[in-house]
């Protein structure tokens, strides 16, 4: 079933380091929502979290342990784990109740309290888990992957240090802007290269750090919406979470291999590409009706790759459009005015919510020194672990 839901609030507890509980953060953020919203907790049919696995049993329900602290009221709930793609698994459970009639408005939010370094797999043995083989079996961080992908991309399309360190500057810059950001401070590229090597050819700045935060998201029905009194609200039109296609012939963790592809022709479109090119299909536009979009900038080298993969521009191009402008604020396509993730950091049930809260602020105009001219289509993309894609589109 496809169709329309409304976005009437959207919320943010900011990101940071703060020592304290992710459902302090959820709840921060699912109050600000509901107010922006102008809706009652006591009003809400339905609520769907997205899972906190490290916050123990509570975070494997989110969606109760935010009802239980909004106040118990008998509202519907779910729960969704699809690491960095849980945000938008959220977001697309969501629309589905609110299509099927199953609620009439439905409160979206993820939090998390994210550990110092890089993230890695719980504990114990489970060498069905192809995460936590890759750091057994290999010793592979999620930097090392990140330095990887850079080199390849380096080797592929001839992308240089400087350019990886030109989308930290952009990104700071914007960054700066947002009240919500971590990290508000403009760097140059001198200093990206100055920066520690953490995964060659990858400095500390070119990758995201590990934070707190939460975001929240009040979707309904455009019938609610109306009766509301919200005419013209923002609205999802599409909500993407494919798989990979067989064969897989880039590396993509967690797996450690790539498929043969001796035996059958590779789909045409990489898993990346995939994941957008069904939000448009689903949507009805394309990269050309594109204001803007979030991104998931896990390193600055991959923030280059999905330029190509939401069809920005052509494969090996990504450098090139950075360098002309045309993703920066008052470009041709503004790619990551939030900040993106190189100015907040992971919050990884958050992330795929927040990028819709941008979304939101911009198409309706309300996004301050940051906003995008005009803006009347956005789209969001990210990838979870174990082939979860992600990718909302979202208008005005």
């Amino acid at each position: 079933m496809t169709g329309e839901v409304a976005v009437l609030g959207a919320g943010m507890h900011p990101w940071g380091k703060w020592g304290r509980g992710f459902v302090e953060y959820g709840v921060a953020a699912a109050r600000a929502a509901l107010a922006d919203a102008a809706i009652d907790w006591r009003d809400v049919g339905s609520i769907v979290g997205a899972d906190t696995v490290r916050g123990g049993y509570p975070g494997y329900v989110a969606g109760a342990t935010f009802a239980k602290a909004l106040g118990w009221q008998g509202a519907r709930v779910a729960s969704v784990y699809a690491a960095c793609a849980s945000g938008a698994q959220a977001l697309g459970t969501a629309r589905a109740q609110i299509l099927s009639g199953l609620a009439d408005v439905v409160l979206v939010v993820g939090a998390d309290a994210a550990p110092k370094g890089f993230f890695r797999p719980a504990g114990g043995d489970r060498p069905d888990d192809p995460d936590w083989l890759r750091f057994r079996a290999l010793g592979a961080t999620n930097p090392t992957y990140f330095g990887l992908y850079a080199q390849r991309r380096m080797f592929l399309h001839g992308d240089t240090l400087d350019d990886f360190a030109q989308v930290k500057v952009k990104n700071a810059a914007l960054g700066a802007l947002n009240p919500n950001a971590r990290y508000r401070k403009r760097v140059t590229s001198e200093e990206v290269a100055g920066s520690a090597v953490v995964a060659d050819p990858l400095r500390l700045l070119d990758i995201c750090a590990t934070s707190d935060g939460g975001a929240a998201v009040v979707l309904s029905s455009m019938e609610f919406a109306r009766r509301h009194g919200a005419s013209a609200p923002v609205r999802i039109r599409a909500v993407s979470t494919v798989t990979p296609r067989y064969p897989n012939t880039v590396l993509d963790l967690p797996d450690i291999a790539t498929d043969s592809a001796v035996a059958v022709e590779p789909p045409a479109d990489t898993f990346r590409a995939s994941i957008a090119r069904a939000a448009y299909e689903e949507a009805g536009i394309g990269p050309e009706d594109l204001s803007l979009a979030e991104v998931y900038d896990l390193s600055t080298a991959l923030e280059l790759q999905w330029y190509e993969d939401l069809g920005l521009c052509a494969e090996g191009e990504g450098a090139k459009l950075l360098r002309e402008g045309a993703t920066t604020l008052g470009g041709r396509i503004p790619v990551n005015v939030s900040g993106g993730l190189a100015s907040f950091g992971e919050a990884v049930p958050a992330q795929a919510i927040a990028q819709v809260c941008e979304l939101t602020w911009q198409l309706r105009g309300s996004a301050g020194d940051r906003q995008v001219a005009g803006a009347r289509v956005g789209i969001t993309a990210n990838q979870g672990l174990f082939g979860h894609g992600s990718s909302v589109v979202a208008i005005r």
